[in-house]
């Protein structure tokens, strides 16, 4: 099931769906353990609001048209539901364009279990030619006194993946979790922009040909002889620009005083 969240639009139903269809799109994946926070994460960055307590079991799909840097995007966020580590994780390897991987600071456990996850999504990506951006959420940070994963650890796990890390509160700060799913956005950008400048050019490469036209006579109404361009035309190769060879003739010394006119040729053509 998916569900619409952003702000109404005047128009009718019609009018939105056709906007949207034309809209580009990025879907993420929020993934972790049972109490890491995802829905909470979700929920703030749909509608600024908190809430504590969730249906561990329901997994979702919701949609919201987003601005990010003055320009619109059809952002899907996919609430996933694994309770103690990654299940079934086609669901969402083969959906997303990029990942989410959330731990809350204050349990030791869940972070160990986002390590299964990196290193599913680092196996997953290595197969595909598109990278897709990682980010690494240490969630809870209004709970630093009973903290039990320091920031530094956060920090070394992203930099191994070679991923980005983050810590947000879902309960306190809306514009830090807005921050992180937009910069995720950016991030899908870069490397759609990335794979489209290092894309292959084929170019087709056509030889050049010569129309040599044939003169052939032709009687006139008058018994004038006049001579037609109009037959068989016969095509010879031109000789590559490295190899051909410029040969001059010279007219006879005997015609005239005048210069004597020079005729430039390509070797391999003949005078008719």
């Amino acid at each position: 099931m998916s569900s619409m969240f952003g702000k109404p639009r005047a128009g009718n139903a019609s009018n939105d769906r056709n906007t949207q269809n034309h809209l580009p799109e990025c879907n993420i994946a929020l993934l972790g353990c049972r109490g890491a926070g995802k829905s909470a994460l979700t929920v703030k960055f749909l509608t600024k609001r908190f809430i504590s307590e969730y249906d561990p079991n329901l997994e979702d799909i919701y949609t919201s048209e987003e601005i990010v840097d003055q320009q619109p995007v059809l952002l899907r966020v996919m609430d996933t539901a694994d309770q103690d580590g990654p299940v079934n994780c086609e669901r969402y390897l083969h959906w997303a364009s990029a990942f989410m991987v959330v731990y809350s600071i204050e349990n030791k456990r869940s972070f160990d279990i986002c390590h299964r996850y990196l290193e599913i999504i680092s196996l997953h990506t290595k197969g595909v030619q598109q990278d897709h951006p990682v980010l690494l959420l240490g969630n809870k940070l209004d709970m630093e006194r009973y903290r039990q994963v320091s920031k530094a650890d956060g920090s070394s796990l992203a930099t191994k993946y070679g991923y980005m890390f983050y810590e947000v509160s879902a309960c306190l700060d809306f514009e830090s979790v807005r921050q992180v799913f937009h910069d995720a956005v950016r991030e899908v950008r870069r490397e759609t922009e990335r794979n489209l400048a290092v894309r292959p050019l084929f170019i087709a490469e056509e030889k050049p040909y010569l129309s040599l036209p044939i003169a052939t006579a032709v009687s006139s109404k008058h018994g004038i002889p006049t001579f037609s361009t109009l037959s068989t035309v016969s095509y010879k190769e031109i000789p590559p620009v490295a190899q051909a060879k410029v040969i001059t003739v010279k007219s006879s010394r005997a015609q005239s005083k005048r210069k004597a006119p020079t005729l430039t040729l390509l070797k391999g053509f003949k005078i008719f």
